[in-house]
């Protein structure tokens, strides 16, 4: 995932801790896991070791279910969740994306403005009152330099 969850994601908690978090039985747990529901990880001696965005997800199991959602539909409703996250991400990534290119054409826009005028007026003053967008001569300059 795109999002910053480095901290959320580090296994932390063992099962028997876990199981207080949630209010769940540990082989409730262990159920989740091998319904690939929840996905912990595990330490050297493998150990199951859960982490702070696994302990949320348990938490949503728990409430779907409380709601009378079954395992099946918890499955597609998590399925759904992550499909909507990872959209929302490439969303703002290619909103980015978008703002940059808008910048550049901006840009661009400017210089070939400017290669334009600069090919086609051989005096100084006037390509910047061009440039400017007004007819007035700029600032100091008397009557006759303006014309």
């Amino acid at each position: 995932m795109a999002r910053n969850d480095e901290g959320r994601n580090k296994p932390l908690y063992m099962i028997s801790v876990a199981a207080e978090l949630t209010g769940m039985h540990p082989q409730t747990l262990r159920v989740y896991e091998q319904k690939g529901l929840v996905n912990p990880g595990r330490s050297r001696g493998n150990t199951r070791l859960y982490s702070q965005a696994d302990i949320d997800r348990l938490n949503l199991i728990s409430k779907l279910t409380d709601e009378g959602i079954n395992l099946a539909g918890v499955v597609r409703i998590l399925d759904m969740r992550e499909q909507t996250m990872q959209l929302k991400d490439e969303i703002e990534s290619l909103r980015d994306q978008m703002r940059t290119m808008e910048e550049e054409l901006h840009e661009y826009r400017v210089q070939e403005r400017i290669t334009a005028i600069a090919r086609y007026e051989g005096n100084p003053e006037q390509m910047m009152r061009k440039l400017l967008g007004n007819g007035s001569a700029p600032a100091g300059a008397s009557e006759g330099e303006a014309e």
